[in-house]
């Protein structure tokens, strides 16, 4: 096995890790390339101080999630395991000794230590264990080393961990620079001072949401779901609501569309509302709420009002709270969808209300109106939930 080695704090990973990572692979023919998160960094104590390095764990799984998929990139914990400091010279003799490797290995470093190497701890050993590979961080041309080495041509990328956390201590732009599933990480668990408190929904269990939906419906469906995602989040924003949880239930509404009817009915029965008449002739009328089952069984949500807004986003219901408002709305009038100018008005409007004042009650009414519209234009029967919807809308606008 042709095996190439890239350590780091990885405090947090980058882009520009998995940058060279990948230009590593591809240049030296890896069959594989080793991460090694250090515990302890020699070249990092001095420089930062380790009140901004977090917790091994949250390293490890933050290059687990960025690497997801990727089988050429293994994460070896070797040195968080020794604890202490890390030197480079016993990581390679721990690496050559536990794997089987076709000749030496790789040893990448950046052009930003490479100079310091002669005053490495046993650096003429390192030199007898592995082939050294210097890969740009801070200069575009080739330097000169006094040792054998190889240079990779990479790309020289202005990132480092340090400007991320910078970036999120200060609440400005990072999330471009992170790969997503570190970055849902770092959100969730709240790393480098992250303190975003305006919700409930953690972007780690909105990205496993939507990659279930992404998996379990077509690409046309997934994209509907996708829009009213966004359709709801924006609706969220303008009516005072908590967009994350416009964007999660909107994203999850259809999670069950595609599933089969018998299966669909199975998992609506557990939430133990009664299923009508309507319903027994036509399960697909059950997706929202068998959706709604999947959330809270498998991703433990238990937020009321999601997991209502998912229920009854087909049919809605008489005393539906706001956001389920939302999703009903976002559902009928997202950008795919063939909306009438005058809706289509009330629902991209960004001035205050609305054009005219409108508040979600009336959005709500004019589209649940032409709604029932369109399904009596084409014979199709109406829920007992609709016309008690309507009746109670009719109510309010009297």
């Amino acid at each position: 096995m042709k095996l190439g080695i890239l350590g780091g704090s990885f405090n947090p990973v980058h882009l520009g890790h998995l940058f060279l990572a990948d230009t590593a692979i591809v240049t030296l023919k890896l069959d594989r390339l080793v991460m090694v998160p250090a515990h302890l960094s020699p070249f990092k104590l001095e420089a930062e101080g380790m009140e901004n390095v977090s917790n091994s764990a949250d390293r490890i799984d933050m290059l687990c999630a960025a690497v997801t998929g990727d089988s050429r990139i293994m994460i070896d914990d070797c040195e968080i395991r020794r604890e202490g400091v890390s030197y480079t010279i016993h990581t390679l003799e721990d690496i050559i000794e536990r794997y089987c490797l076709d000749g030496k290995p790789f040893l990448i470093i950046g052009d930003d230590i490479a100079g310091e190497f002669p005053e490495w701890r046993e650096s003429e050993k390192i030199l007898e264990l592995a082939d050294i590979v210097i890969a740009r961080r801070i200069n575009v041309s080739a330097a000169d080393y006094p040792f054998p080495h190889t240079i990779i041509n990479n790309k020289v990328m202005n990132i480092s961990s340090q400007t991320v956390r910078k970036k999120i201590t200060e609440d400005k732009d990072w999330r471009s620079l992170v790969p997503s599933g570190a970055r849902a990480i770092i959100e969730d668990r709240r790393l480098y001072g992250f303190n975003d408190t305006s919700s409930d929904c953690s972007q780690a269990v909105i990205e496993r949401v939507e990659t279930a939906v992404r998996e379990a419906i077509n690409p046309g469906r997934f994209l509907h779901s996708r829009n009213t995602a966004f359709m709801a989040q924006d609706l969220c924003r303008r009516f005072g609501l908590d967009p994350k949880a416009g964007y999660l239930a909107g994203i999850a509404h259809d999670l069950c569309k595609q599933l089969d009817p018998k299966l669909m009915m199975k998992l609506a029965k557990t939430d133990r509302m009664p299923i009508s008449a309507l319903e027994k002739s036509k399960p697909s009328l059950l997706h929202g709420r068998a959706a709604a089952v999947l959330l809270r069984e498998r991703f433990c949500i238990n937020n009321k009002d999601i997991l209502e807004a998912v229920a009854f986003h087909t049919s809605g219901c008489e005393k539906m709270g706001d956001l389920a408002k939302v999703i009903y709305i976002a559902d009928k009038t997202e950008v795919s969808r063939n909306v009438e100018p005058a809706i289509k008005n009330m629902c991209y409007t960004k001035a205050g209300e609305g054009r005219n004042g409108e508040t979600l009650d009336d959005l709500l009414f004019a589209v649940l109106k032409k709604t029932i519209s369109k399904l009596e234009s084409r014979k199709l029967d109406l829920s007992e939930e609709t016309l008690r919807l309507l009746e109670r809308m009719k109510e309010r606008n009297n």
